[in-house]
């Protein structure tokens, strides 16, 4: 990962709205949930959610899958991953042992 690709995946989550979502989207785990729920859950207007799952979807930080009448958003493991062994590499390994019980906490 180059340092343009971690700051667009940085500044997708450099809001308190989608850093919710996104925190939200993770608990959820792989089965994801619907934007009808995530509406609910965080009490965001459609059009507000929409854009900001939007950024989260540009930074690829979530995907989203189309059942039916229903979209899933789910979050991107990989991109997260890849984003905090960036992290990792970047910082070098004076943080490695406290970042990396945090890192699998979260991924795990």
């Amino acid at each position: 990962m180059d340092e343009i690709r971690a700051v667009e995946i940085l500044a997708a989550l450099g809001n308190e709205k989608r850093l919710q979502i996104f925190r939200l989207l993770v608990q959820a785990g792989h089965g994801g949930l619907n934007i009808g729920e995530i509406q609910l859950q965080l009490v965001i207007p459609p059009s507000t959610l929409a854009h900001h799952i939007s950024a989260l979807v540009k930074g690829g930080l979530v995907s989203q899958d189309k059942i039916g009448r229903e979209i899933i958003c789910k979050a991107k493991y990989e991109t997260l991953e890849n984003v905090f062994t960036f992290m990792m590499d970047f910082l070098g390994p004076r943080l490695e042992g406290e970042f990396k019980v945090t890192y699998f906490s979260i991924i795990n």
